[in-house]
């Protein structure tokens, strides 16, 4: 099953996809807000980082709140927090946790001199703070962080996972 969500409302459509074949267009009317829109099977919007090399992802794991979201990560900030729309975060994913905030905290990904992927994580003052294992942040702290990372939002789980480790994981 897909889920699409409307672009008026943000409320979700759940369809069969198995049913259509790719390049098939399809028109929903939102139950919502009787807003009618098209999308095509199997085609992706191009989004303006898509030519932009792999830079690794976050997995989000949240306990009794949601489902497992995976997230990709780009170069320079990538500003986490819950998704709403109009929210500028640019990495949100959905949650009905209330103690993740829109703009939670940042991974930075650069490269270190050697031209290796280095990902640094620091929390955007926000009102439950930011976890490292067991450990929270301080104000103005930057902490590397590595491939299989686990750090909380709330009492939302994410991991990291690097451009290194997706590659090794589709071979």
């Amino acid at each position: 099953m897909k889920r699409v969500r409307c672009p008026k409302c943000d409320n979700y459509i759940t369809f069969d996809e198995t049913r259509y074949e790719a390049g098939q267009s399809l028109v929903f009317k939102c139950n919502e807000c009787g807003k009618e829109f098209g999308i095509r099977i199997g085609v992706k919007a191009k989004k303006e980082n898509e030519e932009a090399p792999a830079c690794g992802s976050i997995v989000v794991i949240e306990n009794v709140f949601h489902y497992k979201q995976v997230i990709p990560l780009k170069m320079g900030n990538n500003v986490l927090g819950r998704y709403q729309k109009g929210n500028p975060a640019n990495c949100t994913f959905e949650t009905v946790d209330p103690s993740v905030d829109l703009n939670h905290c940042t991974i930075n990904v650069s490269r270190d001199k050697k031209g290796t992927l280095v990902y640094t994580l620091y929390d955007n003052n926000s009102n439950t703070g930011t976890f490292v294992g067991d450990v929270e942040l301080q104000p103005r702290e930057r902490r590397r962080i590595e491939d299989g990372t686990l750090f909380t939002l709330g009492a939302t789980s994410i991991i990291l996972r690097t451009a290194d480790s997706e590659e090794n994981h589709s071979k």
